[in-house]
């Protein structure tokens, strides 16, 4: 009886997602769980053994052609499989059919244009965009969402080509909330403070309760329907400062 001869250097995989990256003149292929991908791009997904489905790093993962060390020594020089699988993963590019690839855009555009309008401001008004402008205005700009980065990388580009079409700047707003504490008491002091970045003063007047926030422009509105609604219209929002992000600084 005859037997079938695979050979060793082939491995076959199914349900897989590719990211493939070109170096030294050769084509590197590694192979993911589908939607682990991007996850792992956005730093959602930290272990890398959710990520990979072998470590295995190949030439052509349809066909199971693994890598020669040789290869993978001349590209990458001394690194161990897993860190040119870390590599492939953050600088490759995600093979996906179109139908794939629009939905997985789609995908991350919205988290883009979420992310922006959670994090500038119009600073002539002082006041975040809505996502709808955000949207509209980077279609406008023809911006194009690069699959082989992240969403905090497409963001700081999307503002980045904004800025060319519209005021928009980074910024954290500096926000004073003032209400009653029988009005709130600590179950919205604690609410609020979850949605601040920090809390730079806090004090007592009487009975009012005056907390003094840093946030992103995002949770503006957020904190406002809040207090709002749990003070009936009592409590009160002043917007003291508006404070300049740079580019060094991680906001994300």
């Amino acid at each position: 009886m005859s037997k079938i001869f695979t050979p060793t250097n082939q491995i076959r995989l199914t349900n897989v997602a590719i990211v493939r990256l070109k170096k030294a003149g050769k084509r590197f292929e590694i192979a993911c769980y589908k939607n682990k991908v991007l996850s792992w791009r956005n730093n959602s997904e930290k272990d890398i053994d959710e990520v990979l489905q072998t470590h295995t790093i190949f030439t052509n993962v349809s066909k199971g052609q693994a890598a020669k060390k040789d290869e993978l020594q001349k590209a990458f020089g001394a690194k161990d499989e897993t860190e040119i699988c870390k590599e492939i993963l953050s600088k490759g590019e995600l093979q996906v059919s179109e139908k794939e690839r629009q939905s997985v855009l789609d995908s991350q555009l919205n988290s883009i244009v979420n992310s922006v309008a959670a994090l500038c401001v119009n600073p002539e008004t002082r006041r975040p965009y809505s996502a709808s402008i955000i949207e509209k205005s980077l279609k406008d700009a023809h911006f194009n969402v690069k699959m082989n980065k992240n969403t905090k990388q497409n963001t700081l580009e999307a503002i980045k080509m904004l800025r060319e079409h519209m005021p928009i700047e980074r910024s954290r707003m500096k926000l004073r909330v003032s209400f009653a504490g029988k009005e709130g008491g600590g179950k919205l002091k604690e609410s609020v403070i979850k949605l601040a970045n920090s809390v730079e003063h806090e004090e007592w007047d009487e009975a009012t309760l005056h907390l003094t926030l840093l946030i992103d422009p995002g949770q503006y509105r957020v904190i406002d329907e809040l207090v709002r609604n749990e003070t009936k219209g009592k409590g009160l929002l002043e917007l003291l400062e508006l404070k300049e992000v740079v580019e060094s600084d991680d906001i994300f």
